[in-house]
């Protein structure tokens, strides 16, 4: 059986691009589909309150619809909100629905959504 404390490090190690690609591998792999939990607890009895808590949400994903005309601008915000490199941040603003941001605050969403949209991006909260 694998090292489970060194497979979280080596996981913990990973930009949210190699992340993402290792999560669309392991879905290939396996089967299986991310989502597919969240389906399973919207069918579940309690839905109501899943519905509830939906509309509370207290965390956000900063993605980019469009880089606009000026997309080394924003790549340099993408490098100014993320630790990314410039081939990674080159790569989530060139990719239609790229995230910059994960799982982050509403001001920090709003935040980095406003200097994106500054740079001539057109951004999207999910």
């Amino acid at each position: 059986m694998a090292d489970l404390d060194k497979l979280v490090q080596e996981l913990g190690k990973l930009s949210i691009i190699e992340a993402s690609e290792l999560v669309k591998k392991l879905e290939e792999e396996w089967g299986v589909s991310a989502a597919a939990p969240v389906a399973v607890a919207a069918a579940a009895p309690g839905a109501a309150v899943a519905a509830e808590a939906e509309e509370e949400q207290t965390e956000f994903d900063v993605v980019i619809k469009d880089p606009g005309p000026k997309k080394i601008e924003v790549i340099k915000a993408i490098r100014q909100l993320t630790s990314l490199g410039l081939k990674e941040a080159k790569e989530v603003a060139e990719t239609e629905g790229g995230k910059v941001l994960e799982g982050v605050s509403k001001d920090a969403a709003n935040d980095a959504k406003s200097k994106l949209e500054a740079a001539g991006a057109t951004v999207e909260l999910a």
